[in-house]
């Protein structure tokens, strides 16, 4: 399942960089040619798409190292680094936009109309963009992985550009006010850096081993109390290793049972919950008590009564 995990991610990052490279270039022409600062704008934005693909492809490679004494729990964790990388770069293209944009608008540059190659360039990078936003969206569900759930935001986000590109071309057009160009172009920025802020938090908050979803912990708790034998789990952590789960759990036994027996029954917990998660979870650690045992306040962990 790693192995095609990793093609399938490695593709899906071969594919953004060819179709971003292609529109970045085209737009960045086009736009230049037919005078339009918006449209060149969009360029800029799907250069700094080709670098997210790029970096993609190379956590693809990374995350499909094996376990080992300086990461003992692999390498899933280079993911959301590098989804709090990508944001960066989002943020600081989008400002550049922004910032150039403001400077057009304070000089005293007498603004040109923008040619008919413009609407042509931007109507292209509408269509393409909307197919690599869903390729990428298809795949990252498929796998699991953020950075690809992330990337594939972004260029939905790029396809709202271009369609605002769009419409203040034609605005731009019908009023003949060429300045409708450029502030068309520093709203494109001010919305790249938008995105950028969301995916941020959004993978900080991975990062800080939270962002789990409830229904995760209900399903947890449900599937432990489906072994006989098993009472009241307790103390559950749970936090994501790249696109897989840690779960960690207390669980109370009968005091008098025997060792090898308790130790069975956390085994079949175990594999319990690997079995119905199925390829959700990477690691169960489970911790077992004495039924009945005074319960001491715990500062980690979640209980059912929390939920």
């Amino acid at each position: 399942m790693t192995t095609e995990r990793t093609r399938q991610i490695k593709l899906a990052s071969w594919v953004g960089i060819g179709g971003n490279a292609f529109l970045a270039l085209f737009k960045i022409i086009a736009g230049s040619i037919a005078g339009s600062l918006s449209v060149v704008a969009d360029g800029v934005d799907s250069s700094v798409d080709v670098l997210i693909s790029v970096l993609t492809l190379v956590i693809a490679y990374l995350i499909a190292r094996p376990p080992n004494i300086k990461f003992p729990y692999g390498y899933g964790k280079a993911e959301p680094n590098a989804t709090i990388a990508l944001a960066f770069l989002i943020f600081f293209a989008g400002l550049q936009l922004a910032i150039s944009t403001v400077k057009r608008l304070f000089s005293h540059e007498e603004a040109s109309m923008p040619g008919q190659l413009a609407l042509i360039a931007v109507l292209i990078s509408i269509v393409v963009k909307m197919l690599l936003a869903w390729y990428q969206a298809y795949v990252g569900k498929k796998v699991n992985s953020k950075m690809l759930i992330a990337n594939a935001k972004n260029m939905q986000g790029d396809v709202i550009i271009s369609a605002s590109v769009l419409l203040g071309l034609v605005l731009t057009q019908w009023f003949k006010f060429p300045l409708l160009d450029t502030l068309v172009a520093l709203l494109v920025g001010l919305w790249v850096m938008w995105v950028a802020i969301k995916i941020f938090i959004e993978t900080n908050l991975e990062l800080m081993d939270g962002n789990i979803e409830k229904c995760i912990y209900e399903r947890v708790f449900h599937l432990v109390e489906e072994v006989p034998e098993v009472k009241n789990p307790h103390r559950m952590r749970i936090r994501r290793a790249g696109h897989k789960l840690l779960i960690n759990i207390d669980i109370e036994l009968d005091g008098s049972m025997s060792l090898h027996h308790a130790h069975e029954l956390s085994h079949i917990v175990e594999q319990h919950i690997k079995d119905r998660l199925e390829n959700e979870v990477l690691d169960v650690v489970i911790h077992i008590e004495p039924y009945g045992d005074e319960i001491h306040e715990e500062e980690l962990g979640i209980s059912r009564e929390a939920l």
